[in-house]
């Protein structure tokens, strides 16, 4: 996985719990980097699930509302330093279908050795869309957050309705956003 994953998941969980807290997690999570992460380097998503799994132990909540809340925190990271790829679109449904066929192949260009999850789009109707999510990376509720995050991003309320379709060792997931009506 991208550094800057692993670099943005640390600010928020200074953010949530103080330095001092994210430093003894560091300290006491076996990592392949040892607890230094840089935003250009390449790490396992092991590791990341490690810090998960022990700021949820420190924090009380669950890893999927860890998960979930930073897929938020990415989408505002991702809103700030690539703001260019929200101008043109004019809702949330237009930005979830560009994901695959716009923004990785730019984060493809740019990184050609990143795994990237797939997503396939179907447009359901004018305000509904279904969004299946597949990656070797167990983040559905990260995905989620994301996608949540972007909800807010365009601020025209939407029903998400997540069907989680996992297996051992491959994350899927069928996302339908739904317009709510005015």
């Amino acid at each position: 996985m991208k550094g800057i994953v692993f670099v943005e998941l640390l600010k928020m969980a200074e953010n949530l719990l103080g330095e001092a807290a994210v430093d003894q997690v560091l300290d006491d999570t076996p990592l392949s980097t040892g607890g230094a992460f840089s935003a250009v380097g390449d790490y396992p998503c092991a590791d990341l699930v490690a810090l998960v799994g022990a700021f949820s132990r420190v924090t009380g909540l669950p890893g999927e509302e860890l998960q979930r809340r930073f897929g938020h925190w990415m989408m505002n990271t991702f809103k700030t330093y690539y703001p260019a790829f929200f101008e043109d679109k004019p809702d949330v449904l237009a930005m979830l279908e560009a994901i695959e066929g716009e923004v990785h192949v730019e984060v493809r260009k740019i990184y050609p050795s990143a795994e990237l999850p797939t997503f396939a789009t179907e447009r359901l109707g004018p305000g509904e869309l279904r969004m299946d999510y597949s990656s070797t990376r167990p983040l559905v509720p990260f995905c989620a957050g994301l996608i949540e995050g972007c909800v807010d991003h365009f601020g025209r309320p939407a029903t998400i309705t997540t069907r989680d379709l996992s297996t051992p060792g491959q994350a899927r997931a069928e996302f339908t956003i739904r317009h709510d009506m005015p």
